[in-house]
């Protein structure tokens, strides 16, 4: 059984490129890396994990930015078989990762179809998550605060 608590890892460029996988079990879907919180598990190293697990990249926890961000919402009625019972709402903690330019990735067979880096205003068009297009859209302000 998953846990309701997972990581957002938006994986950028300093030119605002993100990073996006699309989803084997829903063709068309594209996202960033997610993935659920494992027992005995910081969210950092979850977050180091999906990002190994979802695209090969080997990145180290100092690599990784927390943006201190959690965001509540209800789990698909489709994926709730994967939770314990009566579990409906998973809690998701957003992380970054930059890289200097887009790079080839390996993505997990099975879980991700293909990938692709995309500016980040037709990235947050793309996501079909609320909260992963909420994310890329603040990636400019966290680059570039005021």
């Amino acid at each position: 059984m998953k846990k309701p608590v997972s990581v957002l890892v938006l994986i950028h460029t300093p030119a605002l490129e993100v990073l996006l996988l699309e989803r084997a079990a829903r063709p068309g879907f594209w996202q960033s890396v997610t993935g659920s919180q494992e027992d005995g598990e910081s969210l950092l190293g979850t977050a180091v994990r999906e990002v190994a697990e979802e695209t090969g990249i080997a990145a180290r926890p100092e690599d990784l930015s927390d943006w201190n961000l959690a965001n509540r919402y209800e789990i698909f009625p489709e994926w709730r078989f994967r939770y314990p019972p009566g579990v409906t709402e998973n809690t998701e903690h957003v992380f970054s990762l930059v890289f200097p330019s887009p790079q080839p990735v390996s993505v997990a067979p099975g879980e991700h179809l293909g990938y692709r880096w995309l500016p980040w205003r037709e990235a947050a068009r793309t996501v079909f998550s609320w909260s992963n297009r909420d994310a890329i859209l603040m990636l400019p302000r966290r680059l570039n605060p005021a």
